[in-house]
């Protein structure tokens, strides 16, 4: 195996010192633009390679971002970090990737991960599971690394957040389920422990409450962000004495499962059963039945995170600054709910 170029090799080909080949490769104003370029395009020919960690320890910064998610296999994760990226990409930060599996010691061993490879920002989606990580948040915060929660979140003093008004998107699918018709509404809520769900479930409970109908809490059951439990969960609200006539689940792919299993129970939908999800995945909108749903706008959700933490590196003065951006949902009404369009 050949040995890596060093700036010792530059130094020698070009005949000036080691030091001066240094500061040309991190463009240093003393060096004139003429022995800049030469030193660049002579490394760029010897093919040689920054060592980024040592660059890192001396400037202080890393280039690289922690983004933390509890998975990356849906539409909604998938594309917050596509957005966070192509606000990034072009400041010349790269982002390292991690994923909690809705672990929390997961959660805690991504965090000092990203700590000790010395990140210059992390971006975070918390776990359901979230409950005892108090004392790694403020490690991240003692170490004055910008720290921005996404969609699930903590309040903590000083530290950003970019969420969907999840109170007004339980509201408005509620609100919908009732100009369809329908009186007997479940919702399919997931851990109240985590505020956005808590959110979604009394943005639920008001939208009934404001239009006369009786809040009944055998019609709210938790469940899992699957398709399984929201076939499971279906089914005994099913057999209930009175069963409800429409859920809204704070889940896309609990309410497939819903769908699922009111279709296997002979029900037709939405003509006698509506069904609203959340998060607008993909094929919501390209099943045959296809599933209306609340839009988190992922997209613009990431860009908005990376564009606080810019803001926040950029900004000397008040580099704890703390933005609270609350976007608004989008429902998006399709067949499995759409009874007036029959």
């Amino acid at each position: 195996m050949s040995e890596k170029t060093t700036i010792y090799d530059i130094a020698k080909e070009l005949n000036i010192s080691a030091a001066t080949v240094s500061r040309a490769l991190n463009n240093n104003p003393k060096i004139s633009e003429s022995t800049i370029k030469l030193v660049m395009d002579t490394a760029a020919k010897m093919n040689y390679k920054q060592n980024r960690l040592a660059l890192a320890l001396r400037s202080g910064k890393s280039g690289n971002i922690g983004v933390i998610v509890p998975r990356i296999n849906t539409n909604f994760f998938g594309s917050v970090i596509r957005g966070i990226e192509e606000e990034l990409h072009p400041n010349k930060y790269n982002v390292i990737i991690c994923q909690t599996h809705e672990d929390e010691s997961r959660e805690i061993e991504n965090i000092n991960t990203l700590l000790d490879a010395q990140v210059d920002g992390i971006m975070i989606s918390i776990t359901n599971e979230s409950k005892k990580n108090e004392k790694i948040i403020h490690r991240v915060l003692e170490k004055n690394v910008p720290l921005i929660f996404f969609d699930r979140k903590k309040n903590i003093d000083g530290v950003s957040s970019i969420t969907i008004d999840d109170f007004k998107a339980g509201y408005i699918a509620t609100k919908h389920l009732i100009d369809q018709g329908c009186k007997k509404i479940a919702h399919l809520c997931g851990d109240q422990s985590l505020e956005i769900y808590e959110n979604r479930f009394k943005g639920y409970q008001k939208a009934l409450l404001d239009n006369g109908i009786t809040f009944d809490e055998t019609y709210v059951i938790q469940s899992k962000s699957n398709i399984e439990d929201g076939i499971s969960v279906t089914n005994k609200l099913l057999q209930l004495k009175t069963p409800p006539d429409a859920i809204f689940s704070a889940s896309d792919f609990a309410a497939l499962g819903a769908i699922q299993e009111l279709k296997a129970q002979g029900i037709q939908i939405p003509e006698d059963f509506c069904v609203v999800g959340f998060g607008n995945e993909p094929f919501t909108k390209f099943m045959e039945l296809s599933i209306s749903t609340i839009d988190q706008s992922p997209l613009e959700m990431g860009k908005m995170t990376a564009k606080v933490f810019l803001e926040q590196m950029n900004n000397t003065e008040d580099f704890k600054m703390e933005k609270k951006i609350v976007l608004n949902p989008i429902l998006h009404i399709r067949k499995s709910s759409s009874r007036n369009n029959i």
